[in-house]
């Protein structure tokens, strides 16, 4: 049986022997379902038509599919001891990508932020040998269940090696970022706490596509998670997507930003 892969999303499902009716990733009102409606693929139909690039971002090595796939996020490697841990996900996986990072150290562990990345987890863990990090709260997003994926509860997890994955919420009940320590601190952070063009400032939406906001409380709830984490660079879900510097002052800033915009006091 396949495992059909949802082009909207671009999350893999349990295989089945024909496309499932529908993806409840795509349903849910934080997504979408095109106007033409559910449409699926497979990984091998992927593989003719895609590569995966990967290259130098910001510091860490990035991997992102091109053309462009479903939501079109790239994947990070964090080196991680003497391996890597893989943040966030893209579904295409191919040999030439396989290869690439076997030579980089292969992956320890694949943590990601929330089910819109979710992508093919499980062929990842299962190639790698290694567990997938999702939280507890998101657990009805699992559109392909696998042994390899480990839920953790609670709002932070320690990782070792100076990564911690720290749940913050808002976009998804256990929408979660990874903290790296050393230097003046790193933070990866998928959209969860969204890198915009101006990088003076981030974003915080419970639905992006849809252009939902969140309510004030949550948005301060973000910031209040993240407050007791240095961190001087944000890493976005998106090729470049990064805040360079003074990262954590511009997280404080959007907080309150967003609290006035809601309160009609900009402008």
């Amino acid at each position: 049986m396949e495992a059909f892969i949802c082009v909207t999303c671009g999350v893999q499902h349990a295989p089945s022997p024909e496309p499932p009716a529908r993806c409840a990733v795509c349903e849910d009102q934080r997504q979408y379902v095109p106007e033409s409606g559910q449409a699926w693929t497979t990984m091998d139909e992927l593989r003719a038509g895609h590569a995966n690039e990967i290259r130098d971002d910001a510091g860490l090595t990035g991997i992102g599919t091109a053309p462009a796939f479903a939501i079109g996020q790239r994947a990070l490697l964090v080196p991680w001891g003497e391996t890597n841990l893989l943040w966030d996900c893209v579904t295409l996986l191919d040999e030439a990508t396989t290869a690439e990072v076997d030579r980089r150290g292969g992956l320890g562990a694949i943590a990601i932020s929330h089910p819109h990345y979710y992508s093919a987890m499980a062929e990842w863990a299962r190639r790698f040998a290694c567990p997938v990090l999702l939280h507890a709260g998101d657990a009805p997003w699992i559109m392909r269940p696998d042994p390899a994926i480990e839920l953790w509860d609670g709002e932070t997890r320690e990782l070792e090696h100076g990564l911690t994955l720290v749940r913050c919420g808002g976009h998804f009940p256990g929408a979660t970022v990874l903290h790296r320590a050393g230097g003046a601190g790193a933070l990866l952070s998928g959209d969860v706490v969204q890198v915009i063009p101006d990088r003076t400032h981030v974003a915080f939406m419970w639905s992006y596509p849809n252009l939902v906001p969140l309510p004030e409380a949550t948005v301060r709830a973000i910031g209040a998670a993240l407050e007791p984490f240095a961190f001087a660079t944000i890493h976005g879900a998106w090729w470049d997507r990064v805040v360079r510097r003074d990262a954590k002052a511009v997280v404080r800033r959007s907080v309150e930003r967003y609290g006035r915009a809601l309160r009609g006091e900009l402008g």
